[in-house]
């Protein structure tokens, strides 16, 4: 596997199989990790950052879910227990309405039966509302509350380096699914003007490739939606 690295602080491992992608963001001796796959292949997750020295001298990691699927959230236990072992502080966060989903163990909406699993809860230390900001470091991400994929769906927006990580909300040329427990298309449509005006450099989906064009893109997805 090989990491794409985005200057100065990300990293995005592409998902294997079913999993979402995975992405670490290192500040100092602070570290976020966005989503966490299903947790089948977390350990050549875990491998890659091992290799490449990504956590070497990180000493307290957030791990953010965008939503409450478990393509996105499987791999929680998994990748919490090898930082552990590592002697790194762990915490866990998400919008208040996925920490409802993920502690409440609601397998209907996180669709872990898909995989023939049930989710391992864990304790969201960050149950955030919109607005809300997840400081790492040095680095401010702020929380979008973009329902609609689900109703816990959020994006983490870092100012400083324009990114945006859209967890299903937002693909490359298409938008999450709204079919599934939860999911609205109003919502989802609403979500979507909400990002118009943010000033974005690149786009860091739940799947897929970046989003190197923002507005172009959003152009794209608002019309198939027809905004």
């Amino acid at each position: 596997m090989i990491p794409v690295e985005i200057p100065p602080n990300t990293v995005m491992l592409k998902g294997i199989g079913w999993d979402s992608d995975i992405y670490l963001v290192r500040d100092g001796d602070e570290a976020l990790i966005i989503d966490t796959g299903t947790g089948t292949y977390w350990n050549r997750y875990a491998e890659v950052w091992e290799r490449e020295g990504y956590l070497n001298g990180v000493r307290r990691a957030v791990i953010f879910n965008t939503h409450e699927h478990f393509d996105h959230v499987g791999g929680n236990s998994a990748i919490r227990g090898w930082l552990e072992r590592r002697g790194i502080k762990v915490l866990f966060a998400a919008h208040r309405k996925t920490a409802e989903v993920l502690e409440g163990q609601e397998d209907y909406v996180i669709l872990s039966f898909y995989y023939g699993r049930r989710y391992e809860a864990e304790k969201i230390s960050f149950k955030l509302r919109d607005g809300d900001v997840l400081k790492i470091g040095a680095l401010r991400f702020e929380l979008m509350h973009t329902p609609g994929h689900t109703a816990g769906s959020s994006c983490l927006y870092e100012p400083g380096e324009k990114l945006l990580f859209t967890g299903d909300t937002v693909f490359k040329g298409t938008v999450g699914r709204t079919d599934l427990p939860t999911g609205s298309r109003t919502q989802l449509a609403e979500s979507i003007r909400r990002l118009e005006g943010l000033d974005v450099y690149l786009g860091l989906p739940g799947h897929g490739g970046l989003i190197r064009d923002w507005e172009e893109n959003l152009r794209t997805v608002k019309g198939m939606l027809g905004l």
